[in-house]
């Protein structure tokens, strides 16, 4: 199934010198994560701010991209330096779900979008995630199929707030495009868990 997540070796080879560059200095897989979750707060607070003022929605877009780069940094380097720990993969997870609650979270204030759409969506985000770990805790494969993702919402996040910084003409089909992400998510985590046994 299609899925940003299918570009992540490519973009992982791009991160590399990166990845060696803040090795050097001394940064932990750890220390990433964590500020991978403050700073997902940082575009949630953006994202509220963007309601009222559109260059706020640029810096979400950016912020955005900037925290899959982190996303795939703290597990690059936990793997190639041999720094995994029960401790990393456990702040991991749970990093992943706060950040995604923090960000989805400022569309309860938008107007145009249901309340209870938003709310919906990241019920799911969360359900979607646990699927993937729930795969992993049976058959030892930690499963991150799409449509709508980690990735993917961050990529439809994205897109939706270039849209607004030019347009409000999108504020009309925000609804619609939540109960698309809202469906995708559950076709998508229908497939984390019947794909589960295999390694494919």
């Amino acid at each position: 199934m299609i899925s940003v997540y299918k570009i992540k070796p490519k973009f992982q080879k791009l991160l590399q010198p990166i990845l060696v560059f803040l090795r050097n200095i001394g940064v932990s897989p750890n220390q990433i994560t964590i500020f991978t979750i403050f700073f997902s707060i940082a575009i949630g607070v953006f994202l509220f701010f963007g309601i009222e003022n559109k260059i706020w929605f640029l810096f979400v877009a950016l912020g955005l991209l900037l925290r899959m780069a982190l996303n795939a940094l703290d597990g690059m380097m936990a793997k190639q330096f041999n720094l995994q720990s029960k401790k990393g993969e456990i702040l991991n997870e749970l990093g992943d779900v706060i950040s995604d609650v923090a960000i989805f979270f400022p569309f309860i204030y938008f107007e145009s979008l249901k309340t209870e759409y938003v709310i919906i969506f990241i019920v799911l985000s969360i359900i979607n995630e646990f699927c993937g770990i729930l795969s992993k805790s049976m058959y030892a494969v930690r499963r991150y199929d799409g449509p709508m993702g980690k990735s993917d919402r961050a990529l439809l996040v994205g897109l939706i707030c270039i849209t607004l910084y030019f347009t409000d003409s999108i504020l009309t089909y925000l609804d619609h495009i939540f109960l698309l992400g809202s469906f995708l998510m559950i076709i998508s985590s229908y497939l984390r868990l019947t794909k589960s046994n295999r390694n494919e």
